[in-house]
Protein backbone atom coordinates (compact mmCIF):
# COMPACT_ATOMS: atom_id res chain seq x y z
CA UNK A 1 0.00 0.00 0.00
CA UNK A 2 1.77 3.49 -1.01
CA UNK A 3 1.18 6.09 1.07
CA UNK A 4 3.28 8.68 -0.12
CA UNK A 5 1.05 11.21 -1.66
CA UNK A 6 -1.87 11.19 0.93
CA UNK A 7 -2.49 13.91 2.93
CA UNK A 8 -4.27 14.62 6.23
CA UNK A 9 -5.06 18.14 6.80
CA UNK A 10 -5.54 19.59 10.11
CA UNK A 11 -9.12 21.38 10.35
CA UNK A 12 -10.00 19.78 7.23
CA UNK A 13 -12.25 16.18 6.93
CA UNK A 14 -10.82 13.41 5.44
CA UNK A 15 -8.37 12.65 3.03
CA UNK A 16 -6.49 14.41 0.16
CA UNK A 17 -4.06 13.35 -2.66
CA UNK A 18 -1.20 15.32 -3.20
CA UNK A 19 -1.44 16.57 -7.20
CA UNK A 20 0.79 19.76 -7.67
CA UNK A 21 3.31 21.88 -5.24
CA UNK A 22 3.24 25.71 -5.98
CA UNK A 23 5.81 27.90 -4.52
CA UNK A 24 3.54 29.16 -2.00
CA UNK A 25 2.16 25.51 -0.99
CA UNK A 26 0.72 22.53 -3.16
CA UNK A 27 -2.84 21.63 -4.70
CA UNK A 28 -4.99 18.54 -3.28
CA UNK A 29 -7.91 16.54 -4.00
CA UNK A 30 -9.90 15.04 -1.60
CA UNK A 31 -10.45 11.87 -1.71
CA UNK A 32 -13.87 12.03 -0.91
CA UNK A 33 -15.72 14.58 -3.45
CA UNK A 34 -12.69 14.77 -6.13
CA UNK A 35 -12.43 18.58 -5.00
CA UNK A 36 -8.85 20.22 -5.34
CA UNK A 37 -8.32 23.15 -2.49
CA UNK A 38 -5.02 25.24 -2.51
CA UNK A 39 -3.10 24.61 1.39
CA UNK A 40 -0.35 26.88 1.64
CA UNK A 41 2.47 25.79 3.46
CA UNK A 42 1.81 27.42 7.20
CA UNK A 43 -1.02 24.73 7.19
CA UNK A 44 -0.51 21.84 9.29
CA UNK A 45 -0.19 19.24 6.69
CA UNK A 46 0.60 15.57 7.68
CA UNK A 47 1.73 12.78 5.06
CA UNK A 48 0.47 9.28 6.14
CA UNK A 49 3.38 7.48 4.95
CA UNK A 50 5.44 9.38 7.71
CA UNK A 51 3.32 8.75 10.76
CA UNK A 52 3.69 5.73 12.99
CA UNK A 53 1.56 4.51 15.87
CA UNK A 54 3.49 3.59 19.21
CA UNK A 55 4.30 -0.33 20.12
CA UNK A 56 5.89 -1.07 23.34
CA UNK A 57 9.19 -2.22 20.84
CA UNK A 58 9.08 1.36 19.38
CA UNK A 59 6.99 3.03 16.14
CA UNK A 60 5.42 1.12 13.26
CA UNK A 61 4.58 2.82 10.37
CA UNK A 62 0.77 3.76 9.15
CA UNK A 63 1.42 1.78 6.08
CA UNK A 64 2.51 -1.66 7.65
CA UNK A 65 -0.27 -1.52 10.36
CA UNK A 66 -2.53 -0.92 7.58
CA UNK A 67 -1.40 -3.56 5.24
CA UNK A 68 -1.99 -5.98 8.89
CA UNK A 69 -5.84 -5.06 8.71
CA UNK A 70 -5.92 -5.30 4.50
CA UNK A 71 -4.77 -9.06 5.20
CA UNK A 72 -7.14 -9.11 7.93
CA UNK A 73 -10.08 -8.65 6.12
CA UNK A 74 -8.68 -9.50 2.35
CA UNK A 75 -8.71 -6.19 1.45
CA UNK A 76 -12.46 -5.62 2.35
CA UNK A 77 -13.83 -2.94 4.80
CA UNK A 78 -13.06 -3.19 8.55
CA UNK A 79 -15.05 -2.27 11.16
CA UNK A 80 -16.62 1.26 11.54
CA UNK A 81 -14.44 3.86 13.02
CA UNK A 82 -17.86 5.07 15.03
CA UNK A 83 -17.78 1.62 17.17
CA UNK A 84 -17.60 1.80 20.88
CA UNK A 85 -14.05 2.12 22.40
CA UNK A 86 -14.12 -1.32 23.68
CA UNK A 87 -14.46 -2.40 20.22
CA UNK A 88 -12.25 -0.77 18.45
CA UNK A 89 -9.47 -1.27 21.37
CA UNK A 90 -10.23 -5.12 20.85
CA UNK A 91 -9.59 -5.09 17.07
CA UNK A 92 -7.07 -3.14 17.13
CA UNK A 93 -5.18 -5.38 19.55
CA UNK A 94 -6.03 -7.88 17.02
CA UNK A 95 -4.48 -6.56 14.16
CA UNK A 96 -1.26 -4.72 16.02
CA UNK A 97 -1.55 -7.10 19.74
CA UNK A 98 2.22 -5.10 20.87
CA UNK A 99 0.58 -1.59 20.33
CA UNK A 100 1.30 0.88 23.14
CA UNK A 101 -2.23 1.21 25.42
CA UNK A 102 -1.41 4.04 27.39
CA UNK A 103 0.26 5.85 24.41
CA UNK A 104 -2.68 5.35 21.83
CA UNK A 105 -5.93 6.68 22.01
CA UNK A 106 -9.31 5.38 21.23
CA UNK A 107 -9.36 8.84 19.04
CA UNK A 108 -5.95 7.19 17.43
CA UNK A 109 -7.57 4.41 16.41
CA UNK A 110 -10.71 5.49 15.16
CA UNK A 111 -8.84 7.32 12.78
CA UNK A 112 -6.72 5.39 11.81
CA UNK A 113 -9.98 2.83 11.17
CA UNK A 114 -11.29 6.05 9.02
CA UNK A 115 -8.27 6.70 6.70
CA UNK A 116 -8.24 3.14 6.40
CA UNK A 117 -11.99 2.29 5.43
CA UNK A 118 -11.46 5.57 2.79
CA UNK A 119 -8.79 4.28 1.27
CA UNK A 120 -9.98 0.55 0.97
CA UNK A 121 -13.52 2.68 -0.79
CA UNK A 122 -11.44 4.32 -3.11
CA UNK A 123 -9.75 1.01 -4.30
CA UNK A 124 -6.10 2.44 -3.20
CA UNK A 125 -5.84 -0.51 -0.85
CA UNK A 126 -3.27 -2.84 -2.55
CA UNK A 127 -0.04 -4.96 -2.13
CA UNK A 128 3.00 -2.69 -1.19
CA UNK A 129 4.67 -1.60 -4.22
CA UNK A 130 8.67 -2.65 -4.74
CA UNK A 131 10.88 -0.87 -3.41
CA UNK A 132 13.14 -0.78 -6.39
CA UNK A 133 10.39 1.05 -7.93
CA UNK A 134 10.02 3.88 -5.53
CA UNK A 135 14.42 4.05 -5.87
CA UNK A 136 13.90 4.69 -9.38
CA UNK A 137 11.36 7.08 -9.94
CA UNK A 138 13.32 9.35 -6.65
CA UNK A 139 16.37 9.07 -9.21
CA UNK A 140 14.38 9.47 -11.95
CA UNK A 141 13.20 13.25 -10.43
CA UNK A 142 16.70 14.19 -8.79
CA UNK A 143 19.24 13.50 -12.35
CA UNK A 144 17.12 16.62 -14.26
CA UNK A 145 17.94 18.84 -11.34
CA UNK A 146 21.48 18.16 -11.41
CA UNK A 147 21.46 18.70 -15.17
CA UNK A 148 20.16 22.45 -14.73
CA UNK A 149 22.33 23.13 -11.86
CA UNK A 150 25.24 22.30 -13.38
CA UNK A 151 25.74 24.27 -16.34
CA UNK A 152 24.54 27.19 -14.51
CA UNK A 153 27.47 27.52 -12.07
CA UNK A 154 29.72 27.32 -14.94
CA UNK A 155 28.56 30.20 -16.48
CA UNK A 156 29.22 32.22 -13.16
CA UNK A 157 32.39 30.77 -13.10
CA UNK A 158 33.28 32.61 -16.50
CA UNK A 159 31.63 35.92 -15.57
CA UNK A 160 34.28 36.46 -12.59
Amino acid sequence: MNLEKILAISGKPGLYVLKVQTRTGFVAESLADGKKITVNLKSNVSLLSEISIYTYEGEKPLAEIMQKIADKENKGAAISHKEDNTTLMAYFKEVLPDYDEERVYPSDIKKVLNWYNMLQAKGLVTDEAPAAAVTEEVATEETPVAEVNAPAKKAKAKKE
